[in-house]
């Protein structure tokens, strides 16, 4: 039937020979061959001979398509902190006055359609979201955060656009040369173009007057803008994520290098052949760092391996061990839907292994004056246990600002 409609297709004129000379067609030709082929292999063999497995799409990629598909059925992918959703704020933070030149772009893209600024288009406007408020690009950045850089390149070119076009008019207005009116008495139906003439010609100075303003705006509108560009990537994107900083009560630079001095006493301190159990996140960091071998890393290939550390923490963790081992229920450690760690803590999440590691000996540091012993400033309460005690689990380091502890499992008692 192929050979059949491939022959009928010929004799039209303008087909002719590109259905076997053209890649497209042959395509699916070769597709057609392959699939005939693996028709045929089935019906040499028994159906339990023929085993044919072609890997399903990722759950990111459900996630793009659909943002709350991760949640209830990937949490590792929803824990992650750039799969996050992008908050309103990030736009802001990220492209600044760009937000309000992309429509502005488009509106110039429109109005002078050519190949050029209908690829652009194209590039910024694919499908729309929200009854047509967001471009194709802008959606996936919003769905997660690490993709807000798929909308970046499109939404500088389209911006560009915009203040290219602005200034190109707002120039032209300065460039236009004014005319002098000629003076002498006009009479009849002519007058009144003469009288036109002059009113415009006296309006120049104005218009003059008003794109050097408006060009100055824009001038400024640019430097505010690389300034903020540089305080962002100075501020925000310039520190590494093992290495904190904050601002002191006199503007002062505080630095927190926990995670170093952590690796480094892992390096100096623990044997060589230690197996270091923590969270994926810091998998990588201790590989490379600590030189010592993780249960589990970056590489979150292993769900079953990840859901069983997870067995032993909260918050996300929960959620990812509960998707392989269904005996761990969230709610379990919520109370009134909140994660607490107060005097209103679950019972769950008071024995949970991850909180006996986090404020053990928690209770007897001062963390602000004024406040109670164990008062946990990150969450601002006091913690509900201040007397914990360890049965397997031994501390072995605690790094100065409490951010990162070691722990070394004890070796298992004797059996009678």
């Amino acid at each position: 039937m192929y050979i059949l409609g491939m022959l009928l297709a010929m004799q039209i004129r303008f087909v002719g020979f590109q259905h076997v000379q053209s890649g497209e067609h042959m395509a699916v030709f070769l597709l057609m061959q392959v699939f005939y082929f693996l028709d045929w292999v089935k019906y040499q063999l028994n159906d339990t001979n023929v085993w044919l497995y072609i890997s399903p799409c990722t759950g990111r990629f459900y996630s793009l398509l659909d943002p709350t598909h991760a949640k209830p059925h990937i949490p590792i992918i929803a824990s992650v902190s750039e799969h996050q959703p992008t908050a309103w704020s990030s736009f802001m933070f990220d492209y600044h006055i760009l937000l309000f030149l992309f429509p502005a772009g488009l509106y110039f893209c429109f109005k002078r359609l050519s190949d050029a600024t209908i690829f652009i288009v194209m590039y910024g406007l694919t499908s729309l979201y929200f009854a047509g408020v967001m471009c194709h690009s802008l959606y996936f950045a919003g769905v997660m955060v690490r993709l807000i850089f798929v909308a970046t390149p499109a939404i500088c070119l389209i911006s560009a656009i915009a203040v290219s076009a602005t200034v190109k008019n707002l120039t032209s207005l300065l460039r236009a040369k004014q005319k002098v009116p000629q003076t002498g008495s006009s009479k009849g139906p002519g007058s009144s173009k003469a009288s036109s003439k002059v009113t415009l010609d006296q309006a120049q100075p104005f218009q003059k007057n008003g794109a050097i303003a408006l060009l100055v705006g824009v001038f400024y509108l640019l430097s505010r803008y690389a300034i903020h560009c540089t305080w962002v990537t100075s501020e925000a994107y310039s520190s590494p994520s093992i290495v904190l900083a904050a601002r002191g009560a006199h503007g002062n630079r505080i630095i927190f290098d926990d995670y170093h001095e952590a690796y480094y006493w892992l390096t100096q301190n623990s044997p060589t052949d230690a197996k270091v159990m923590s969270w994926w996140d810091y998998g990588y960091q201790i590989t490379a760092m600590g030189n010592r071998t993780v249960i589990v890393d970056n590489n979150t290939w292993n769900n079953t391996h990840i859901a069983t550390v997870g067995r032993a923490m909260f918050l996300w963790m929960v959620r990812i061990g509960g998707g392989v081992y269904p005996v761990i229920k969230e709610p379990d450690y919520l109370v009134n839907g909140e994660f607490l760690v107060d005097k209103g803590v679950s019972p769950k999440m008071l024995n949970c292994l991850m909180y006996k590691l986090c404020y053990y000996r928690f209770g007897e540091l001062v963390t602000e004056y004024g406040k109670p012993k164990g008062y946990d400033r990150a969450r601002g309460v006091e913690i509900g246990n201040k007397d914990i005690k360890l049965e397997h689990l031994e501390e072995d380091y605690t790094t100065s600002n409490w951010i990162a502890r070691i722990y070394r499992v004890k070796p298992p008692t004797n059996r009678l």
